[in-house]
């Protein structure tokens, strides 16, 4: 069982639990000022708070939000978008927002090209990724949990999503996730007025 901590992201404007071990990458290196980045201490998986511009699509509703949650897939996995698989997509509440708030979660798995040939390559990375969709102020927030499973870090055999197995890493990200959709907080609406 994972402990969290209350962290303050932007300044302050957006609060959720994340899991204690995570780091602020942002001690470590530079982050753009429309993400916040927290690494695991003691792993691989990296968690991504970013505000982005609201993607508009044609269509209303589910069918624009469905569209927009892969228009953000497709810009956060590049040229590898034909080595992405997703495995399901949901509607998400985040709590303490107006549940009219349209929000959605999409489990995928990308795997390296097999001509990068980098022995530290993962055999596949595990994202979970969370749009939440703000109209009035023409923002997506985009939440992703990435957890890339490295040869001998992971036991292979409890890995399958075609059969429903998750394997302990995408466990605790969906764990992850789940604590974060109960407890993201805006504080600050005037946030979405800097980006």
């Amino acid at each position: 069982m994972s402990h969290y901590k209350s962290t303050p992201l932007f300044g302050g404007a957006i609060e959720c639990d994340l899991p204690d071990k995570f780091a602020d990458v942002s001690t470590l290196r530079q982050v753009p000022d429309n993400q916040e980045v927290y690494i695991d201490k003691d792993g691989f998986t990296s968690i991504i708070v970013e505000i982005t511009e609201r993607v508009k699509s044609k269509g209303t509703g589910l069918e624009a939000d469905g569209r927009a949650l892969t228009t953000h897939l497709e810009d956060l996995v590049g040229d590898d978008a034909e080595t992405v698989k997703v495995w399901n997509t949901t509607e998400t509440q985040i709590t303490h927002l107006d549940e009219t708030t349209p929000a959605y979660t999409l489990i995928a798995t990308q795997t390296p090209q097999a001509d990068e040939g980098r022995a530290s390559a993962p055999d596949f990375t595990a994202l979970i990724l969370t749009l939440v969709r703000l109209e009035k102020q023409s923002t997506d927030i985009l939440i992703t949990i990435n957890v890339p499973h490295i040869k001998g870090e992971y036991d292979e055999e409890d890995v399958d999503l075609a059969l429903g197995k998750q394997g302990e890493l995408i466990g605790d990200a969906v764990e992850y996730a789940s604590r974060i959709w109960s407890t993201l907080d805006i504080k600050d609406w005037g946030l979405f007025k800097e980006v």
